[in-house]
């Protein structure tokens, strides 16, 4: 986890994210402190594709990421993978569901892919609903986040969707020169 006190980006991202997921009524502080973090995290593509095949090759499609996150007919050795894989496919989901909703279509076009076949708010939304139940042992105090993020999975793809547009707006020349005016 990125400390939020020292790392301006997650102080950036934690203030778009709390106006944003309040607007659509998502005033849990934990859900909105993840959600920062996960958009600071995925500034570093590691992070982004941090979920890897059996050669070491980074997985970009979800798809391949579900056969990996399953114990029983996957790749996945445990049920501490699934959890992990299935938590990242939440978050990758909401990343792009989110961030990039455009990309999406790239992704199917791009090539023979299974995420042509996946939707990515059913995957990230019953993702973060298998991770919320990990509820015993060293999982069960975040167990309650990934249920209410499961639960709010679309208001915080709409969220998401606004942040992207103030960051969009925050580039924009002509805002740029009438902030520094009235500053």
């Amino acid at each position: 986890m990125i400390s939020e006190s020292t790392n301006p980006l997650q102080r950036f991202f934690q203030e778009l994210v709390e106006r944003n997921l309040g607007e659509v009524g998502v005033r849990h502080s934990e859900v909105q402190a993840y959600v920062a973090t996960l958009l600071t995290e995925f500034c570093d593509a590691e992070n982004l594709y941090k979920i890897r095949d059996d050669h070491g090759e980074p997985l970009h499609d979800v798809g391949a990421m579900l056969l990996a996150s399953d114990p029983v007919y996957g790749t996945a050795p445990s049920f501490d993978r699934e959890r992990q894989v299935r938590k990242h496919i939440g978050d990758y989901a909401l990343f792009f569901t989110g961030m990039w909703p455009e990309s999406l279509n790239r992704f199917r076009l791009r090539r023979a892919r299974l995420d042509g076949v996946v939707d990515f708010i059913r995957a990230g939304k019953e993702s973060y609903f298998i991770v919320s139940k990990f509820e015993h042992f060293e999982y069960a105090k975040v167990a309650p986040l990934f249920l209410k993020m499961s639960q709010e999975f679309e208001h915080l793809v709409y969220a998401l969707n606004q942040v992207k547009n103030d960051l969009e707006e925050m580039q924009h020349p002509i805002v740029r020169k009438t902030r520094e005016f009235i500053m």
